[in-house]
């Protein structure tokens, strides 16, 4: 310990200076983006953290199995949770997107930290008017009122890298004006640059954990995020490989009106996936709304492998259409993940092994994607977000239950070194991948719809339909192509008789 605290105090020192450096210039010399203070409620944080759990719960020499120890560890993850959250609101940016992610880790941290963190999907802090209006008038080169006819004051969300305001043209149409908040591309690099600083320091203290791979993912995906025009680009690609899907609408993008920092696209009229009184107030499906979510996400992923990846409830509206059905409009382009042919395949092979229960291809395809065959169990539990024995007993065939959350995530929770060290060895597309199931398990734990069949099914023939694509691209004559498309049919029709059987036998109780 007495070496450590040497390392500590003039590290930080060098990283305060140099985050301040940085600060300064990329922020125009705004004081509150000054690294050393951003660094500072960072590590003051951590201290409040710290002290919470060692005088309040571990200080108090308590039996770890008793009733009062639990209930107290819940009120310390409570108090814990809420000194984050207001960091997180303190130094806005790429902490909200920290915040965002640790809200979609349900099955991996304890729930206080995942319910208090949630707020941040739809409620992050807002940038003033005043503010919008300069980063408007900076990309325009023009007074924003000479080219929009009105602007609602009132942001109709707030995320973590912008916001988006109501707005109508000169040319009379409606638009959503989606702004980047005015410091947030310097403070970026100075909290990423801190975010390295700290993971490592954290990695030589705790060597058990291994955190590498969030810093290289965020300093990969940032980027991509606050390039709107790159969102733009994103939003028509998505919207042209689904041109055929009647219920899925994209907002189109009004490039005359789109900046590197700003992105005006139509105006959509629609309720959050998760907000239940809007889908009982319209008399919306629930369970329609998440069998045209799992089609559209196992289409992404097995056969198109371009995935919007920031599915969380703010990003994905629902309305009902003249026809009587459920629309599904798709927000916030800036993030997807390409997936490469290879690793398209053995992800499907590795889910149709998980639904076989098929332990030996398991192993093998969660070796193909990086993990240790010793651990595929733990990266299968992750993937599905079940217990080992529900895989066992098949997940298509047993309803996941409220207890059986509650024992993954505690469970799971005991397991953050080997988890990190899955996340650390794991093919570098799988992280996104991860992050994307957790959010549309969490969007069907708030519909309560985890138990629907349909989900199964439709993965089930997409996983199918990418390997046998795969296998007929490769096919030299007419005769070996014709064999796959026979084995590919035969491989769907057992799959509908299969879900066939389960929902009888379901329905009658048998």
């Amino acid at each position: 310990m007495s070496k450590i605290r040497p390392f500590v105090k003039y590290s930080l020192i060098g990283g305060a200076v140099v985050s301040t450096a940085l600060s300064l210039r990329a922020n125009q010399y705004e004081l509150d983006s000054i690294g050393a203070v951003r660094l500072s409620r960072a590590a003051f944080t951590v201290f409040q953290i710290g002290v919470i759990y060692k005088k309040d719960l571990y200080g108090k020499r308590l039996d770890k199995s008793s009733p009062e120890y639990k209930e107290l560890k819940s009120v310390c993850h409570k108090r814990s949770a809420e000194k984050l959250l207001d960091l997180c609101c303190e130094n806005k940016g790429v902490y909200i997107k920290v915040g965002q992610h640790i809200a979609a880790l349900d099955y991996l941290l304890p729930s206080e930290y995942v319910q208090t963190m949630k707020v941040l999907h739809s409620q992050a802090p807002s940038t003033e008017l005043k503010d919008i209006y300069k980063v408007l008038k900076e990309d325009f080169k023009k007074d924003p009122l000479e080219i929009f006819e009105s602007i609602d004051p009132e942001p109709l969300g707030t995320a973590s890298l912008a916001q988006v305001h109501k707005a109508v043209l000169k040319d009379g149409a409606t638009v959503a004006v989606k702004v980047q908040h005015p410091y947030v591309q310097g403070n970026s690099r100075v909290d990423m640059k801190t975010m390295e600083y700290l993971v490592k320091l954290m990695s030589w203290v705790f060597p058990e954990f291994k955190f590498q791979w969030l810093v290289d993912e965020s300093k990969k995906n940032i980027p991509q995020e606050l390039n709107f025009a790159q969102e733009g680009k994103n939003a028509e690609k998505i919207a042209q490989m689904f041109e055929n899907v009647d219920w899925l609408k994209v907002p189109k993008v009004r490039w005359d009106m789109t900046t590197p920092r700003v992105l005006t696209m139509e105006f959509v009229e629609g309720g959050q996936v998760n907000d239940l009184k809007y889908i009982n107030e319209h008399k919306i499906d629930p369970y329609e709304i998440s069998n045209k979510l799992g089609k559209l996400y196992s289409e992404m992923i097995f056969i198109r492998g371009f995935v919007h990846s920031d599915p969380h409830p703010g990003n994905i509206l629902v309305r009902k259409n003249e026809k009587g059905s459920c629309d599904i409009i798709l927000l916030d382009h800036g993030l997807y993940a390409t997936l490469k042919n290879e690793f398209r395949i053995n992800y499907a092979n590795l889910w149709l092994s998980i639904l076989d229960r098929d332990r030996k291809g398991m192993r093998h395809y969660s070796k193909q994607l990086g993990i240790d065959g010793n651990i595929y169990g733990l990266f299968a539990c992750m993937v599905t977000g079940r217990p080992w024995e529900a895989i066992m007993k098949g997940i298509d065939r047993e309803q996941f239950t409220n207890g059986e959350k509650d024992f993954v995530q505690q469970h799971f929770t005991g397991l953050l070194p080997q988890i990190s060290s899955v996340l650390e060895s794991v093919n570098r597309q799988m992280l996104l991948i991860l992050k994307t199931n957790d959010l549309m398990r969490g969007i069907e734990h708030t519909l309560r719809t985890s138990a629907r069949m349909g989900a199964f099914r439709v993965m089930s023939q997409c996983c199918v339909c990418s390997i046998y694509d795969e296998k007929y691209k490769n096919c030299n004559t007419r005769f070996d192509k014709l064999k796959i498309t026979l084995a590919e049919f035969w491989a769907l029709f057992k799959i509908r008789i299969y879900y066939t059987f389960l929902n009888l036998r379901l329905l009658t109780g048998v």
